[in-house]
């Protein structure tokens, strides 16, 4: 059996878009993933539910400090003030990578 990763932070983000509002926030998560990079952060993989209404992002940072300045970008925190309710909504899991 292999031992989880302690290389950085690993997420799991569940992403439900508004109702009636999918494409607005695909165009959202493609402007604030394109942001990962200024905070040591990586999209390793994105899915999207068949019904398109739901993406699984899994996303690593280099430490914790990252994901905390990611939260607060001036940049990320207009595109979702500028998208008003039609933002989605998202869970974020912290998890460990068990994979060999």
């Amino acid at each position: 059996m292999s031992r989880p990763s302690s290389a950085g932070l690993l997420l799991v983000a569940v992403v439900e878009f508004a109702d009636g509002h999918a494409e607005t926030g695909r165009r959202y998560e493609d402007a604030v993933l394109a942001l990962l990079g200024r905070h040591g952060g990586t999209l390793e993989r994105r899915t999207r539910g068949t019904d398109g209404m739901t993406e699984v992002h899994l996303i690593r940072f280099a430490a914790r400090a990252g994901l905390e300045s990611f939260m607060v970008d001036p940049e990320r925190l207009a595109h979702r003030e500028a998208i008003g309710e039609a933002a989605p909504t998202t869970r974020v899991i912290e998890v460990l990578d068990v994979s060999g």
